[in-house]
């Protein structure tokens, strides 16, 4: 790995070779760049309650975006970023054909380096993630034509990580994925790799032929190749909180979360580069 240097901000750790920066956010203003993200709010055509706009969002003044929890009677919510959106995510209509009208996509891309740096939740009532999704996943069978989930960083226990997943066919009885696990079965409790309380890169290298995952410049795990994506995808970064949804893989059966007052998940940056050939 080498280091690739931005003016007034932390370099970034990337596989050997020459690289362009092509997008990024490095959050040094005191307000969510609209040109860049959008919130997103919706989950298989309906509005999903856990995830709120601006409320769940702050700016330090030290280039750095805090997702935090908002309490309201009783219930936690959060944000969650999107540079683009699925084709199920949009709001429903209320007439036959029931997607909704399609939005330009404020940034996708294919192949490259995607990378963050983040401080992970130190609480286990929310989850974190830096994910990449194709706006049409499942749309048809072929991966490199409908693109693929791909699950960079996922941390649902305070200072962890789980393995790394590429998800595609959809999330029904097509639904197919491969795991950094080294073996084929879903994460589940136990599974997760311990980090330090501290500022960390969680990365991801597309390449045509599959995906390797590098977290502070480390290969972890082996490369995925089952599913391809050809497909240009959006970027997705923030949180979730526990009791929204009937499922949650693998983690959080008989577990009753608990906040952790004024808990945050911090990101420094999220960046992309290009392999120059």
């Amino acid at each position: 790995m080498k280091k690739y240097e931005i003016q007034d901000h932390e370099p970034s750790l990337l596989p050997d070779g020459d690289w362009k920066l092509v997008w990024s956010d490095e959050f040094d203003g005191d307000k969510l760049d609209s040109e860049k993200w959008n919130f997103r709010r919706h989950l298989f055509h309906k509005k999903h309650d856990a995830w709120i706009g601006e409320e769940g969002i702050e700016f330090d003044g030290e280039s750095n975006i805090i997702f935090k929890m908002v309490e309201k009677d009783g219930k936690y919510y959060s944000s969650q970023l999107q540079t683009g959106e699925n084709w199920y995510d949009r709001s429903g209509t209320k007439e036959t054909w029931n997607i909704a009208p399609f939005n330009k996509p404020l940034f996708v891309h294919k192949y490259g380096y995607y990378e963050v740096r983040c401080m992970l939740q130190k609480g286990d009532l929310w989850w974190s993630a830096f994910w990449l999704q194709s706006p049409y996943i499942g749309t048809q069978p072929d991966p490199k034509r409908a693109g693929v989930e791909v699950d960079i960083m996922e941390s649902f226990f305070p200072d962890t990580y789980i393995p790394h997943f590429v998800h595609w066919g959809g999330y029904a009885e097509d639904h197919q994925y491969e795991s950094t696990l080294g073996e084929h079965r879903s994460a589940k409790r136990g599974d997760e790799i311990p980090v330090d309380g501290g500022f960390h890169r969680f990365g991801v290298l597309w390449e045509e032929d599959g995906f390797t995952f590098f977290v502070d410049g480390v290969q972890s795990g082996e490369k995925l190749t089952g599913g391809c994506s050809d497909t240009e995808e959006f970027i997705l970064i923030g949180t979730e909180c526990l009791g929204y949804r009937s499922h949650i893989p693998g983690f959080y059966a008989d577990h009753e979360g608990k906040a952790k007052k004024d808990d945050k998940f911090i990101v420094d940056y999220v960046r992309v580069f290009d392999k120059i050939q």
